[in-house]
């Protein structure tokens, strides 16, 4: 359905991360080597990013295809940062919400992504839907399954939670509603990466140095490309990762 990625480390220009691997976000846009759902990521895109003594986040994203913003890879060959969260989207249904239905979704210091579809989208969640203020249900960012994980996420967060438990609950939630959903979220605060596995592919890879990487897919093949097990909650910083198993939710 997509391909998104985080990077915690150094700070790198955009592109050294996107653009630049023989197999990287830019490229897997249109061959991703490990996509099990849909081929081709021309939905809109984004990337989001955070500035040197700055808590929020920027962002740019497109409704078009990355390979199509000729801008974008001038903007990806100076653009500095030392934590970013970045995806390329295939649509689960046609919709018109343009570029605000591409991720990273974002609020305060968090970027978000989504990976995968709500089964049954969206009379299967409505409940779930409905438990959330309605404020938060007339400002959804789109009109899509990935906007509303999204706001679930956010209500948690804005709770108190971690970003892992926010991801957590969020997924088993979900889940319960609708089984069949594939549910692989991505999230960052800048200084920590928490991502779910729930039906797609995820990866990470730490080092040289203070540095990691959660990604759908590796971007090259170097051999510290590591696959995280399906139904798994990982939290990351630039130097660690933990996993944890995700309970399936009762029958």
């Amino acid at each position: 359905m997509c391909r998104q990625i985080a990077y915690l480390g150094p700070p790198v220009v955009l592109g050294e991360v996107l653009v630049a691997p023989a197999h990287g976000l830019y490229r897997q846009s249109w061959a991703p080597r490990h996509q099990r759902y849909g081929t081709v990521n021309a939905d809109g895109f984004g990337v989001g990013w955070y500035a040197e003594g700055d808590p929020v986040p920027a962002r740019y994203r497109r409704a078009l295809p990355i390979w199509a913003d000729l801008g974008f890879t001038d903007l990806a060959r100076v653009v500095r940062t030392g934590a970013l969260l970045a995806a390329v989207r295939d649509a689960t249904v046609p919709g018109a919400d343009g570029e605000a239905a591409a991720a990273p979704f974002a609020d305060g210091p968090w970027l978000f992504g989504h990976n995968g579809s709500v089964d049954g989208w969206p009379d299967s969640v409505a409940a779930s839907a409905a438990a959330l203020p309605v404020a938060e249900l007339l400002t959804l960012p789109a009109r899509s399954d990935s906007a509303l994980l999204w706001a679930l996420v956010l209500h948690r967060l804005r709770a108190g939670d971690e970003l892992g438990q926010a991801l957590a609950d969020t997924v088993l939630d979900i889940a319960a509603a609708a089984p069949a959903s594939r549910l692989n979220l991505l999230l960052t605060d800048g200084a920590r990466i928490a991502a779910t596995t729930w039906g797609d592919t995820l990866w990470y890879r730490t080092g040289p140095g203070d540095r990691t990487v959660v990604a759908s897919e590796p971007y090259d093949d170097d051999p510290r490309w590591r696959a995280v097990p399906d139904r798994t909650l990982l939290v990351a910083t630039r130097a660690d990762v933990l996993l944890t198993p995700l309970k399936e939710p009762p029958a």
